[in-house]
């Protein structure tokens, strides 16, 4: 049976966004400053050097162990990758699937 996705709150939704920008910024070595500085709109892959195909691998894995979700390899594509906004958008659907 399939559930609806249910909309975060406010509060769920600013927690995802501290949680998200704090895990990039430990899996990638960024200062916590730069990544809390993420914006919707923030180019990740392809925009930071440090988010390289091997790094990919790392910030999957450890978003499924902080976050408690399983992200199979057909929810891997460019598009989740490309902007802050495009990966915190399909964290929130991982989140809400579960």
């Amino acid at each position: 049976m399939n559930s609806i996705p249910t909309i975060p709150s406010e509060a769920e939704a600013a927690a995802l966004d501290t949680e998200l920008k704090g895990l990039i910024a430990d899996v990638l070595g960024l200062d916590p400053a730069q990544a809390a500085a993420f914006r919707p709109e923030s180019g990740l892959f392809g925009h930071l050097p440090e988010l390289d195909s091997m790094a990919v691998a790392g910030l999957l894995t450890e978003m499924e162990d902080r976050l408690g979700i399983v992200i199979e390899d057909d929810d891997v594509d460019g598009e989740m990758l490309e902007t802050y906004g495009a990966l915190r958008a399909f964290a929130q659907a991982k989140l809400a699937s579960r």
